[in-house]
């Protein structure tokens, strides 16, 4: 089989496999044989939506902390746990990004229930570790009950103050249940550390019988953590999440870099423990500055839009094409639907969110897909010109049109990266689906437009040699 066949050979599979992956129905395929011959194996493929289109609730959180008090990195890992409670949803492809140096933008195409994802939201607020020494036999007064930190009260003394800055009443911000204080001295529990301080946490069994919590600290959370165990060896820490007293186990050893947690748990509440510890660990609390529904209806009529607009703009490309270069533009056009297809089926197996701006790059890069073939085929119109043989023509043609297509498409591709960066800056997020799209069109381009394109124009010539050689029109000369 000569070269070109091969080439022919991956082509045709590439693009069977593309057609595919890119048909509505198809959401991929699991392969289980096993008993030892073993092959475990999962294809999943989904087309996700972005929130533009498919519609569902954009949510903007801020953190309750004064600005300065917490790091960039503080702010990015909360993001990183809010992103982890709101995959619980089940939303396909949810987007949570830092905002400014205080705000977190959380969109979950798709919800159908608004109230749940902003209740699922509201949890993500502050994991404690609170000071519970000297209560004895009365802890379990306080076990699943509100509770009132120090550290809760700051947030809400914060909350105040923004309140009356800007003309509010204050007891609109103030909390429906208060929460309970410590007996012994009237204020609130004292918190020791917060879940800035927690790196992991997992149920595992008892060697004793029955479950508890292991957990893992950072560095920083053991220099807390270590020097408070130590002086209240024997005393109760009660453990907080959302301002609820979850737990309030006795401290039995110094823990500089982790313990366990023990209290006669089932295995179903020391999983379900763990997981709060592991999801509430925000190093930043959080308030809902302000939420959104994004409603569907506008971004379907996009949607119809878009693609009315991509199949007619593709439809006249490729008359252009078959009509002005003849052969060469038949084999570009097989190129080009090849281009598309290929572009669908990464959508979908990445996946890529697609948005409105994702659509627009995907189409601007279907003319760039376009721009190399007509650089290819004018340069071979050159050589045919200048007395060149047909299959000498059209090597010299391909090779040097390669550097141009190379040259071009990769410095689209750093402007492309460029642009991505750009939109990770508060209020430029619109440019990144753009971004990431157009440099994947244009990466794919450099396949299409030089292999498949010379692929089929060489399968082409070689079928119709003689008609071509006798009328070179044929060619578009």
């Amino acid at each position: 089989m000569t070269h070109q066949g091969r080439w022919l050979v991956f082509i045709v599979l590439l693009t069977a496999f593309a057609l595919w992956v890119s048909l509505p129905d198809t959401t991929g395929f699991e392969l289980d044989f096993n008993n030892d011959g073993t092959v475990d194996f999962a294809l999943n493929v989904q087309q996700s939506l972005g929130l533009d289109l498919v519609g569902g609730l954009r949510v903007l959180l801020e953190a309750e902390l004064p600005p300065g008090s917490f790091t960039t990195e503080d702010l990015r890992e909360t993001a990183n746990n809010v992103a982890r409670r709101v995959n619980a949803l089940g939303v396909t492809e949810p987007t949570v990004q830092v905002q400014g140096n205080n705000r977190i933008l959380v969109e979950l195409p798709g919800v159908t229930d608004p109230d749940q994802a902003i209740e699922t939201i509201r949890q993500t607020a502050l994991l404690e570790f609170i000071d519970m020494s000297g209560l004895g036999g009365r802890i379990g007064e306080f076990v699943d009950r509100r509770v009132l930190t120090s550290q809760q009260f700051i947030i809400q003394q914060q909350r105040i103050e923004r309140a009356e800055q800007a003309g509010e009443d204050p007891a609109t911000v103030a909390p429906q249940e208060p929460g309970a204080v410590n007996p012994l001295n009237g204020q609130p529990f004292q918190t020791v550390m917060t879940g800035g301080g927690l790196q992991a946490a997992a149920a595992e069994l008892d060697p004793g019988g029955g479950w508890l919590i292991s957990f893992q600290l950072t560095p920083e959370g053991g220099q807390i953590f270590g020097p408070y165990t130590a002086s209240a060896l024997g005393q109760s820490m009660g453990i907080v999440l959302d301002g609820v007293l979850l737990s309030a186990p006795t401290i039995q050893a110094r823990l500089d870099t982790g313990g366990v947690i023990t209290g006669n748990f089932t295995e179903d509440e020391a999983r379900q423990l763990a997981l709060q510890l592991r999801s509430g660990a925000l190093p930043i609390p959080l308030r809902i500055e302000s939420n959104t529904t994004v409603g569907a209806s506008l971004g379907q009529e996009s949607v119809n839009l878009s693609i009315r607009a991509g199949v007619i703009g593709v439809i006249i490309v490729l008359l252009f094409m078959v009509t002005y270069y003849r052969v060469p533009g038949i084999s570009a056009a097989l190129a080009l639907i090849i281009f598309i297809l290929l572009n669908f089926a990464v959508f979908k197996l990445v996946p890529i969110t697609l948005t409105l701006p994702a659509i627009t790059g995907f189409l601007i890069s279907i003319g760039t897909a376009v721009d190399g073939n007509i650089l290819i085929f004018e340069r071979i119109k050159e050589e045919l010109r200048a007395g060149k043989s047909l299959d000498a023509a059209l090597d010299s043609g391909f090779d040097r049109a390669w550097q141009s297509i190379r040259d071009s498409n990769i410095s689209t591709i750093i402007i492309a990266g460029i642009l991505f960066l750009f939109g990770q800056t508060p209020g430029a997020s619109i440019v990144s689906g753009f971004a990431i799209t157009l440099a994947l069109g244009l990466t794919l381009n450099l396949f299409t437009a030089v292999i498949v394109t010379r692929t089929f124009l060489t399968l082409l010539i070689g079928v119709f040699r003689q008609p071509l050689v006798e009328r070179r029109w044929l060619l578009g000369v």
